[in-house]
């Protein structure tokens, strides 16, 4: 696994369009320290701020994960060619108290990004988010709660659901114990 730079591909896009951090931040509702702080790898966004950043900027949320430029039919990534996206902060500059893997970076132009997401300690902040497109998690260990609007679901291995991404959630871990989830996200 390796740590894969997103920052300045946010920062190459908006420099590309000649926007300030300020516009970037007033358009997608982040705080321009926040938005600084991403580009300069000081912090990874979770995927909700990520795809929200995407779609602001008008491209895929894959668009982050790629190494080239090449077009690939299909890919295989093995376990240890993974980009792991750790030190996932909120707005609020706190932790979120889970990291994530993206799965597929290779192929471009996807209709679905999978990611393998760790939630490994209780958090005491339980914000939401929300963003465009539907998810799919499917829980591999542990106990997770899946906040969900006004509701917690307690999701056990093996368990999964499905929802629209409009509404807002969160992955936490029940317990405190260590959660892996597969996720499928869409845009």
């Amino acid at each position: 696994m390796s740590e894969y730079n997103i920052g300045s591909k946010i920062k190459k896009l908006r420099l590309a369009k000649k926007l300030t951090l300020q516009a970037v931040a007033r358009e997608t509702g982040f705080s321009p320290a926040l938005i600084s702080q991403i580009e300069n790898n000081n912090v990874s966004p979770p995927i909700a701020t990520l795809s929200k950043i995407a779609k602001f900027f008008d491209v895929k949320i894959g668009m982050f994960f790629t190494e080239d430029e090449e077009e690939y039919r299909y890919e295989v990534v093995r376990k240890g060619e993974r980009k792991l996206i750790p030190r996932v902060i909120s707005r609020a500059g706190t932790s979120q108290g889970y990291s994530y893997e993206s799965l597929s970076f290779r192929k471009q132009n996807k209709k679905m990004e999978p990611f393998l997401l760790s939630v490994t300690e209780k958090v005491a902040e339980e914000n939401t988010y929300s963003h465009d497109g539907e998810e799919f998690l499917y829980v591999m260990k542990g106990t997770a709660e899946l906040l969900l609007e006004d509701e917690r679901i307690t999701l056990e291995e093996e368990d999964c659901v499905y929802f629209d991404s409009s509404l807002r959630h969160r992955l936490l871990s029940k317990n405190g114990d260590e959660v892996r989830v597969l996720a499928v996200v869409t845009r």
